[in-house]
């Protein structure tokens, strides 16, 4: 079974607006939805989205917790994080990550060996340097 797919807030965001995704992004997650479990995203995704709301950089039909939860509802799962992963995003190997958030999102993906689907380049740098698995989306 493959390695369960961790969306970046931009993946979520994206996701969850049915905007089109890549090829590869989109048969992934196809695949991975038919499996519970296998859809995961960040609680820091949650700080995420409200940050943008608060700024408006992102505009919502509802207010940023009751979308998140409807993300959960709908089947995304909590990926964890205990403080290892919060330790551990201070000390990321590889290309400076210089958003916190990105940083906490890498170390979870390390950490419990997620695919991370994102479009984030340092994202996308620090998967192409080989220090975690990225989808392209």
């Amino acid at each position: 079974m493959s390695r369960a797919l961790l969306l970046d807030t931009c993946a979520l965001i994206w996701i969850l607006n049915g905007d089109r995704l890549g090829g590869e992004a989109e048969s992934e997650l196809a695949a991975a939805a038919n499996k519970p479990g296998q859809i995961v995203v960040s609680p820091i995704s949650a700080w995420e989205v409200g940050q943008l709301v608060s700024k408006g950089r992102l505009r919502l039909v509802t207010d940023p917790l009751t979308w998140f939860q409807a993300a959960i509802d709908g089947g995304v799962g909590l990926a964890p994080m205990p403080p290892s992963v919060l330790v551990g995003a201070s000390f990321l190997p590889g290309a400076a990550l210089r958003d916190p958030a990105d940083r906490i999102i890498a170390a979870t993906a390390r950490a419990f060996g997620y695919r991370l689907m994102t479009r984030d380049r340092p994202l996308l740098d620090l998967a192409g340097e080989g220090h975690l698995q990225a989808i392209p989306c």
